[in-house]
């Protein structure tokens, strides 16, 4: 077979491609265990699943042999065959193989409906496709992990077994991949997180996660951050209760939009819920007093603590949560000053990420299907945040249906260190909220009008963006953030006492520094040190001592040697001044 060059960069064709390695496995798996059951095989971003019922419990050990037989049916070739039936035959095609999820998907189409079918040499399976033109094309997988997953969603259906695979058109870019994701383990934040004692995750609260002292460092250093570069650009910041009764809901739309995702409770016999999200309690912060017309923009932030209800198979670390803080704000707006608003926050996440060190993409989110306004409303506001971002120069891309309930949206999309994207920040341009809470303002005329909105996050959520940047700079935080800035490691417990007044020092100028006096070889407390990821690591001993210095090793740049006391910690708080990654 004669290789085929592939346009890699069209999703279309990486879907074709995976979608058609998933049918390859699932092949494989039937011949192997033919009582096996297959749910769905969807190809995913990076990949493709299948999920199975099957009474064999599969574990990596049995990729091998998966794996081998793949390479036999796509080494026989086979072309791809689309078939049709209608509803009540697809459905008895289905039952004759014995294959109940796939019956259960066919009887959940409408009666008329006319069901599609993929054949490749003995295997046969309900598809809409489309495929690559034969089992021959695919070229390069690798069977990667297995996880249970309950069908549909349900956790009141049955458990199946999950087998995560991926497809590339060559073997050297699946092993670039491969290479990239075993990099994406070493910095799991989550392995991290427990090796640097920042956060833990306990069975008493899934999804709750716990953050410990050094966690609570890297936390408030962020914090603190975000408060000064809001007001540096005259935000004034708010706090907003987390428990609001049920009218708020009803009439923010949350309780018609996003009730499936809201804990509630009673309070007096009525109901109230657990805010998901903040901008109901901006908006009562609003309708407080009258404004006038000359008072705008007014720019309200909050670090807003939310819940959400998140499926347990969903939790992941810091990075989906049942409960996060947002660093949120809204804006509220006179229509003139819409674009320069837009405009001024787009700028505010660019200088953050770029400090941060991140490349980022932004995407333009437009109408869902469960939306509330009307046509011209979304059209305004999807025309706005189009028009701010092209006259700033910013590429972005369109988003089709992916925005909030109550407008559009533009997505800040970072990449990390090893290429992976994380959508983090967001401004959503909302006309919707300011009318159903009947927000208004004293215009020039003395007249009542209506403000617009902008809700905005730039870090997301602290929880997730605090995971992000762990696994962005494999737990080598930048000297600002860094729980334990340095540590002092003594050759022999002799000179505990200059050490201690090394320490007194640098803590007096607000460095964050641990002593380590312990009776172990400085090689071994070096090393751990390295491992702990601290960021600067001093040796003390007679030399040290009697000249007043530290001998100096950066986690950045290795030996700088011998220093005065004074000299490094200059030096340091210069590092910090710069907030240097």
């Amino acid at each position: 077979m004669a290789k085929e060059k592939l346009n890699w960069e069209d999703e279309q064709v990486r879907h074709d491609y995976r979608h058609t390695a998933s049918h390859i496995m699932a092949q494989a798996i039937k011949r192997l265990w033919p009582d096996t059951k297959l749910a769905i095989g969807p190809a995913i971003d990076n990949g493709f699943y299948y999920d199975l019922d099957s009474e064999h419990k599969f574990t990596e050990e049995d990729f091998p042999k998966i794996q081998k037989e793949m390479k036999k049916i796509v080494q026989a070739n086979y072309p791809l065959e689309r078939f049709e039936l209608p509803r009540e035959e697809a459905i008895q095609f289905m039952e004759e193989r014995e294959e109940p999820y796939k019956v259960e998907l066919i009887q959940d189409l409408p009666e008329d409906a006319v069901i599609s079918f993929y054949r490749q040499g003995d295997f046969v399976d309900l598809c809409a496709g489309p495929h690559m033109e034969s089992t021959g094309k695919i070229r390069a997988f690798k069977l990667m992990s297995v996880a249970g997953a309950y069908w549909r969603g349900d956790s009141n259906r049955q458990m199946l077994q999950r087998i995560y695979a991926t497809a590339f058109p060559t073997q050297e870019e699946l092993d670039a991949y491969i290479t990239k994701m075993e990099e994406a383990k070493k910095r799991d934040h989550r392995k991290i997180g427990k090796e640097m004692d920042l956060f833990m995750l306990t069975e008493e609260g899934p999804g709750f996660p716990f953050f410990l002292p050094k966690g609570m460092i890297i936390r408030n250093e962020l914090e603190a951050f975000w408060r000064e570069e809001h007001r540096k650009r005259g935000y004034q910041e708010i706090k907003t209760p987390l428990i609001l009764n049920e009218h708020l809901w009803r009439t923010s739309g949350h309780w018609d939009h996003y009730k499936d995702n809201m804990y509630f409770t009673k309070i007096d016999d009525e109901d109230y819920a657990i805010k998901p999200m903040n901008c109901p309690g901006a908006m009562l912060v609003y309708k407080r007093k009258m404004w006038s017309y000359r008072e705008f923009p007014i720019r309200c932030g909050e670090l807003g603590q939310v819940h959400r209800h998140e499926l347990s198979g969903a939790l992941h670390g810091l990075m989906r949560v049942r409960t996060f803080t947002q660093d949120d704000a809204h804006i509220f707006m006179l229509p003139e000053q819409v674009n320069d608003e837009i405009k001024e926050v787009a700028k505010f996440c660019d200088d953050v990420y770029k400090m941060f060190g991140f490349e980022y993409h932004v995407e333009l989110s437009t109408r869902p299907e469960d939306s509330m306004g009307t046509d011209e409303e979304w059209e305004m506001a999807e025309n706005a945040l189009r028009s701010a971002i092209e006259e700033m120069g910013v590429p972005f891309v369109i988003n089709e249906g992916d925005g909030a309930f109550y407008g559009p949206k533009l997505d800040f999309h970072l990449q990390d260190s090893i290429g992976r994207t994380w959508q983090c920040g967001t401004i959503q341009l909302d006309m919707q909220m300011p009318q159903r809470f009947d927000l208004t303002y004293i215009g020039a005329d003395g007249e009542k009008h209506r403000p617009i909105m902008i809700h905005r996050v730039i870090f997301g959520s602290i929880e997730r963006f605090i995971g992000i940047l762990t696994e962005h700079c494999a737990g080598k935080f930048p000297l600002w953030l860094a729980p334990v800035q340095v540590r002092l490691l003594t050759v022999t417990e002799k000179f505990a006492p200059y050490a201690e007044e090394v320490k007194n020092r640098l803590e007096e100028l607000g460095l964050r520094v641990e002593l380590d006096v312990r009776n172990e070889k400085i090689g071994y407390k070096l090393r751990q040190g390295r491992n702990e990821r601290v960021n600067y690591l001093c040796v003390i001993g007679e030399k040290e001592m009697e000249s007043g210095t530290v001998t100096v090793r950066s986690a950045k740049v290795g030996e700088l040697g011998e220093m005065p006391v004074e000299d490094f910690a200059e030096k340091l708080l210069a590092e910090i001044a710069l907030k240097e990654m």
